[in-house]
């Protein structure tokens, strides 16, 4: 076989892995209920969507990477995903369908809410499994949370996507605010009315509030000592009071699926 009908073969075989995997993602996150279809003016990024009559959707469950802004490069794939959710739109002649979160909208004033296709395919699983984004999961929008979760662990257990080189940082090296995985050693837990804190190395912080303490159950038992993987937007805190007796870092999580133990 030639190196050019090689090529061609690889690309082709690429092609169906990628679809096979979207198509189990789907089948984990599909919905058959009617829901609202509206018409998309515009993807702004991986995980955002305009419609025309002017709202902003957020995707819940999906983080995608940053497009080039304010003479930044763009993040790894952030491109690819624009292109990948483009063409999940234009396939439905520019159309979605979306169900709102519990929460409906964030303090941006964007919608909140899960984009399903006209088969009702979740369109932020079939980007999970594609490896076009990360998985997130903010109480109280947790509907789709464990199906979409598994979609991720699709493209991790591959490398596909963001997960070739994925941005997993130790918690001593976290130096921005923004979305990181952090991977650490929890050196204490606190209780007090904010909920439990999780102190890892460094200066960061996690924080999982009161309200959503009983959510994770006993994921949270003995963890002193241990090593964890957790995700969430970072926050700095530097100029907001006294550091002297908290980490400068705090993320804050609200679903046990953002926090795992390593073994």
């Amino acid at each position: 076989m030639r190196f050019s009908e090689l090529k061609k073969a690889s690309l082709v075989g690429a092609f169906f892995v990628s679809v096979f995997f979207s198509l189990q993602a789907a089948a984990l996150c599909s919905v058959s209920e009617p829901l609202s279809r509206v018409k998309v003016a515009a993807v702004i990024d991986g995980d955002t969507l305009r419609l025309v009559d002017g709202r902003s959707v957020r995707l819940i469950g999906l983080n995608a990477t940053e497009m080039g802004r304010n003479g930044r490069s763009a993040e790894p794939f952030a491109e690819a995903a624009r292109n990948r959710l483009q063409s999940l739109v234009s396939v439905n002649d520019g159309y979605v369908a979306i169900r709102p979160g519990q929460q409906s909208k964030d303090h941006y004033g964007r919608v909140l809410a899960h984009a399903f296709d006209d088969h009702g395919e979740n369109l932020e699983a079939l980007m999970l499994a594609e490896g076009l984004g990360f998985f997130v999961a903010i109480a109280p929008n947790l509907s789709l949370a464990e199906c979409q979760r598994a979609a991720e662990r699709q493209a991790r257990s591959v490398g596909r996507g963001v997960w070739r080189r994925p941005p997993i940082i130790a918690a001593e090296r976290v130096r921005r605010g923004g979305f990181a995985i952090v991977r650490a050693r929890v050196e204490r837990v606190d209780t007090n009315r904010g909920g439990v804190w999780l102190e890892l190395g460094g200066s960061l912080a996690v924080q999982i509030p009161r309200e959503a303490v009983a959510a994770f159950d006993g994921a949270l038992v003995g963890l002193a000592g241990k090593h964890i993987e957790v995700r969430g937007w970072i926050i700095d805190r530097k100029g907001r009071g006294d550091l002297s007796r908290r980490a400068r870092w705090l993320l804050k999580i609200s679903h046990p699926s953002m926090l795992a133990p390593l073994l």
